[in-house]
């Protein structure tokens, strides 16, 4: 919103979603006065219609609304942003209906990149990175050829764990996992910074985005969060992009591309001296990595699989029933029972998902 206040004309919000916060969808809706809007979980829908229908707004509600607001006449481009495999039936509907999609919404790859991207391509749908890593590595490309890539370097915060003993880590609480050092995120993206499984989305997301091979993304902890990504080139030349850790930076770059406008995030300070850290991240803190490149190699419905363990997982946690470090093993056990779909269909990555659920679910039920 902030960057669309900035921008001004021809930029305005046709369309506003939530899911659980309906107020403050319509305290959106009074400001910004959208041709439609959406609320995808429970509320009372008799009350948010009537005071969206005071603005002139037109409501929907759950799911198949989502689809229908994405695919509105008046909205040309989508900035997805929700959290989970929840994002991806509207990230799917948005590339059918030819529009232009600002992809947040790291999982809708994870999970359907092999459905995705092609389709996308089929239809000329452009599709732009938000998250700040792939913001960085889209811009970082543009310096040379996708032929003179050797790899890209996805950076990392390291999270509130950086610095802790595996033993520390093993027995976290969620107070603890939730205190991100440099991002202030939502609480589902803030532990999957915990347990590095953010990063692990972003290894298949940069796989599928950037058409490259697994072998060719390395992960690096820089804990400054300043140099968002880097692209490596095969005469040794690395290209990063810098800016302090501000959404609205990499929000603006998409809404805007191929041009580049004034913007509203934080800027550089050159006239402080500052240092900027790099260390390989610790594979026995944080075996997300490993499991991801397994993921990113073998592909198939292994993505979902992985997406949705780690959800279940991550929700036990976050309630107090199990132990942070079982939340790998947990994904882990899942991927390992696993019998893979190399080819597959929406169907198939559904009742993946479906499947994973279920089966992380049994097996933390019986392991804590």
């Amino acid at each position: 919103m902030e960057v669309i206040r900035h921008l001004g004309a021809p930029y305005r919000a046709a369309a506003l979603s939530a899911h659980s916060r309906a107020d403050e969808l319509i305290a959106q809706a009074r400001e910004l006065r959208p041709k439609v809007a959406c609320v995808t979980g429970e509320c009372d829908r008799s009350s948010v219609e009537n005071q969206l229908h005071h603005l002139g707004v037109e409501t929907y509600f759950g799911q198949t609304g989502l689809i229908e607001v994405v695919q509105h006449p008046e909205v040309d481009i989508v900035l997805s942003a929700i959290v989970g495999a929840a994002g991806l039936p509207a990230a799917v509907a948005c590339v059918e209906a030819g529009k232009t999609l600002l992809l947040a919404n790291k999982e809708s790859l994870v999970v359907a990149g092999s459905l995705l991207m092609p389709e996308a391509r089929k239809r000329g749908v452009t599709i732009l990175p938000v998250d700040s890593e792939h913001s960085a590595i889209f811009q970082a490309l543009l310096a040379g050829r996708r032929d003179e890539v050797k790899r890209v370097i996805l950076t990392a915060s390291g999270g509130p764990f950086r610095a802790c003993s595996v033993d520390q880590i093993e027995n976290a609480t969620p107070a603890d996992a939730l205190k991100h050092p440099t991002w202030n995120m939502g609480t589902r993206i803030t532990l999957d910074s915990a347990t590095m499984f953010n990063k692990a989305a972003e290894i298949i997301e940069a796989v599928w985005l950037f058409d490259l091979d697994s072998s060719q993304i390395e992960v690096v902890v820089h804990k400054e969060s300043v140099i968002h990504s880097m692209v490596e080139f095969v005469d040794g030349s690395v290209i990063a992009q810098l800016s302090p850790p501000d959404m609205k930076t990499p929000i603006q770059y998409a809404l805007t591309h191929p041009d580049r406008k004034p913007g509203c995030g934080r800027e550089m300070d050159w006239t402080a001296a500052f240092a900027l850290n790099f260390e390989p991240p610790d594979r026995r803190k944080f075996p997300a990595l490993d499991i991801a490149y397994d993921v990113a190699t073998r592909k198939g419905t292994l993505g979902a699989v992985m997406n949705a363990a780690n959800e279940t997982a991550a929700a036990a946690f976050l309630s107090g029933k199990i132990r942070f470090g079982m939340i790998w093993r947990a994904v882990e056990h899942t991927i390992a029972a696993h019998t893979v779909t190399p080819a597959p269909t929406l169907a198939d990555l559904l009742e993946a998902d479906h499947w994973a659920r279920k089966t992380a679910a049994a097996w933390l039920e019986k392991n804590c």
